[in-house]
């Protein structure tokens, strides 16, 4: 029952692939445009009550999922000698907020259905709000995770406005700060957008071999670097010299294996940080969480298969219109830009590959 369970949900994803095939292709990449928020001053974990979850976040309980016979002996118990230390997990952040809690469900329940040690899976959840914990919990009862809440304070100066407001939430960049709030133990970690399901084995991912890298991320070398940065950008030698000696790429930020022991060492943090504050008074980008990201690290990244993030699906940063799959396999779909599958489903107006998505929707109001 258990194999008869994760594979419906991909076969029908399957299918539909097969049926659009004809019509797959290319498309200019899309920023991601959720991501995290933490505050590495305030590591913590957020509890509160079942009474106190919002009413209106009606998900359905998941499916238990268990491991396959072949996992390590380990995953089958999350042991309080270990615990979140355990170097037989697999560690995913994801953001949780109000406005896409949905999407972050249904990304779980992606990575827990395809995964075949579901067990060893631990999940990192960074908040702005601290009455979410319950809502996952109701939905997930058996998921190892731990909530770790983010002072917008932290980055609020550091922002400046962008092509779309939802760019300059917070919780936009807590990406930047894992390393910071994550415990120390923890050397390695995928990072995930809220936007996205998961439709292979993530420990595929998770075994990415990084090399030298801090980070790995699917490269897309064909598209226009230039259009990330302003004129002023690259007319000024003093930031545009950044990139001398690299051949830098574009890569969407929105799926990363991060290698945290480097970035820890190599204090990548203050370098974003850094860039935020010359971008506050120079205006030398127009996106959000992105750029400085690219600032850093483009042209020093570790290149996984374009499988791992079909991204794009949202549309662009304004009409969020339709779009197709980039041709190739798909391990991972994702919803980067303005048009999201669960607002398009609720409004009667889905695109077609927002039937991929709905499958691992836990929303209670949603089928």
């Amino acid at each position: 029952m258990l194999w008869i369970m994760r594979f419906s949900g991909f076969f029908s994803a399957a299918m539909l692939m097969v049926i659009l095939s004809p019509s797959l292709q290319s498309f200019p990449p899309a920023e991601a445009i959720r991501s995290s928020h933490l505050d590495f001053n305030l590591r913590q974990s957020v509890r509160l009550s079942v009474s106190d979850s919002p009413t209106r976040f009606l998900f359905r309980r998941s499916p238990l999922y268990r491991n396959a016979e072949h996992c390590s002996p380990r995953d089958f118990k999350f042991t309080g000698r270990f615990g979140v230390c355990d170097p037989s997990l697999v560690h995913v952040a994801i953001t949780l907020d109000v406005e896409y809690l949905r999407g972050s469900i249904a990304a779980v329940n992606s990575i827990l259905q395809h995964s075949l040690c579901p067990e060893s899976v631990f999940f990192h959840f960074l908040v702005s709000e601290t009455n979410l914990e319950a809502v996952v919990r109701s939905a997930f009862p058996q998921l190892k995770f731990k909530v770790y809440y983010f002072n917008p304070a932290i980055v609020q100066n550091l922002i400046s406005t962008s092509v779309r407001q939802a760019l300059e939430e917070p919780l936009n960049y807590a990406r930047n700060y894992l390393a910071e709030l994550l415990e120390p133990c923890v050397r390695r970690v995928i990072y995930l957008d809220s936007d996205l399901v998961v439709v292979d084995d993530i420990s595929k991912l998770w075994s990415t071999n990084l090399g030298s890298k801090t980070i790995g991320a699917p490269e897309y070398c064909h598209a226009n670097f230039t259009k990330y940065f302003t004129s002023r950008f690259w007319l000024d030698k003093r930031f545009s010299g950044t990139f001398l000696g690299r051949k830098p790429c574009y890569f969407n930020s929105g799926v990363m294996v991060i290698d945290l022991a480097k970035w820890r060492r190599a204090g990548y943090t203050k370098r974003i940080e850094r860039w935020m504050e010359i971008q506050k008074n120079n205006r030398i980008y127009e996106l959000g969480s992105l750029p400085p990201f690219l600032l850093v690290f483009a042209g020093d990244v570790s290149p996984i298969e374009h499988r791992w993030n079909q991204h794009g699906l949202g549309g662009d940063n304004v009409k969020g219109s339709c779009r197709n799959l980039h041709a190739g396999p798909v391990s991972l779909l994702h919803w980067s830009g303005s048009g999201k599958p669960w607002m398009r489903l609720d409004s009667k107006k889905p695109c077609p590959l927002d039937s991929l998505w709905a499958p691992y929707d836990l929303y209670g109001h949603s089928h």
